[in-house]
């Protein structure tokens, strides 16, 4: 079976922070519990203390999902786990989620103060957290910058400190996969209480990184990747979560495995695009409406004769249509005669090669060669053989 990667989701957080993309409470919940369904570990529900709504968003959501663990997101700041804890009140399984920036771009630029001062803040709000919750996640905010001596120290004091889980987010989007592996591989190597705690993958997808830092991450130790639907976040996104499960999925031999119920998981991408009104790119990994779509004739001509030579996924393991011959210039005779069977049409190789020019004149016409087209020609073409 192998080890479990656990799916954290951060749509309704972090991928509500994209422009045009705001929830309502009701949407939120809906989602949520859609989520539930999917077989996400932990929904990142919120971020409490920003609004009166984000509070009652959590709330509400705290409440009504079971099985999954319900996270709250802080500063380290007091006040703020405060409200997170009491927005998680209810919840059957509440984590907050805290943290500080770590690397000296944020300490200096950001916060104008020293290592020391933001390791004892980064102590500090773990234990305040604590104090409400056994579930506590610590995020050290642009981690992927951040010095791999200073980060372990970080690392471990605030598992000393009641860390359960510890995030290691590449804030800015900058590492490189191979970058982003040896700095979980060095904190698993060089905290001596890793042991007590799950390390996090949090990709940004500024350099299209985000979902190779995020397996690179797994493969040396990580047990938690961040991930949102479609890939939706702040800039240019976050891991999208149907890309790492898939890959775990088909990557038998990383020994990993998730919870997610695959087949849910072109449903659930439409269902987000449309209630954070955001088109998913045709061209997407996984759910894009083109993902499997085959309009080159060598393409067409190998998919026909066996799936798997142009496609490792199933399209009905991850909940699509089906495979799609989209007729164009570039599509060859099997493809055409395929397209024709489906339609009802049995013609002789004959009839197809007299076809095809036929074809070619009104594919090289227009974008994509429609079933009326098709329908049209086969007609014709049936009712001149008739006659003849």
């Amino acid at each position: 079976m192998g080890k479990q990667v656990y799916i954290f989701d951060t749509t309704l957080r972090d991928g509500e922070q994209v422009p045009g993309c705001k929830l309502n409470a009701k949407e939120k919940l809906e989602l949520a519990l859609r989520l539930e369904e999917l077989g996400v570990d932990i929904i990142e529900a919120g971020f409490p203390v920003s609004s009166p709504g984000d509070f009652e968003s959590v709330s509400q959501i705290a409440r009504v999902v079971k099985n999954a663990t319900v996270c709250g997101l802080t500063r380290a700041v007091e006040k703020d786990i405060e409200v997170a804890a009491q927005a998680l009140k209810y919840a059957v399984r509440p984590r907050i989620h805290t943290g500080i920036g770590t690397s000296d771009y944020h300490i200096k630029s950001k916060f104008n103060t020293t290592r020391e001062e933001i390791l004892s803040r980064a102590i500090q709000a773990v234990k305040w957290a604590r104090n409400y919750t056994d579930d506590v996640e610590f995020y050290a905010e642009d981690a992927g910058r951040t010095d791999n001596e200073y980060l372990a120290r970080v690392v471990e004091a605030v598992i000393a400190a009641g860390a359960t889980v510890v995030n290691i987010p590449d804030t800015t989007g900058y590492c490189l996969p191979d970058q982003y592996g040896a700095k979980m591989a060095y904190l698993m190597n060089h905290v001596p209480n890793i042991d007590k705690a799950i390390l996090s993958c949090h990709c940004h997808n500024d350099l299209g990184l985000a979902t190779a830092n995020s397996i690179s991450g797994v493969i040396n130790g990580a047990r938690q990747i961040e991930c949102t639907i479609n890939g939706l976040g702040e800039r240019a996104g976050n891991t999208s979560l149907e890309e790492v499960v898939m890959i775990i999925e088909q990557h038998k031999h990383l020994d990993l495995y998730t919870n997610i119920k695959t087949q849910m998981l072109n449903p659930m991408s439409r269902e987000v695009s449309e209630t954070m009104r955001m088109p998913v790119q045709p061209n997407k990994a996984i759910v894009g409406s083109n993902a499997f779509s085959h309009s080159s004739g060598i393409h067409q001509d190998g998919f026909l004769k066996d799936a798997q030579t142009y496609e490792i996924i199933n399209p009905e393991q991850v909940g699509a249509e089906g495979s799609k011959i989209v007729l164009t210039a570039r599509s060859g005779r099997s493809a055409l005669a395929y397209r024709l069977q489906k339609l009802g049409y049995t013609f002789t190789r004959n009839d197809i090669d007299a076809l095809y020019q036929q074809f070619l004149e009104i594919a090289d016409g227009k974008k994509e060669v429609e079933e009326y087209d098709l329908r049209q020609m086969a007609e014709a073409h049936v009712a001149e053989n008739a006659m003849a």
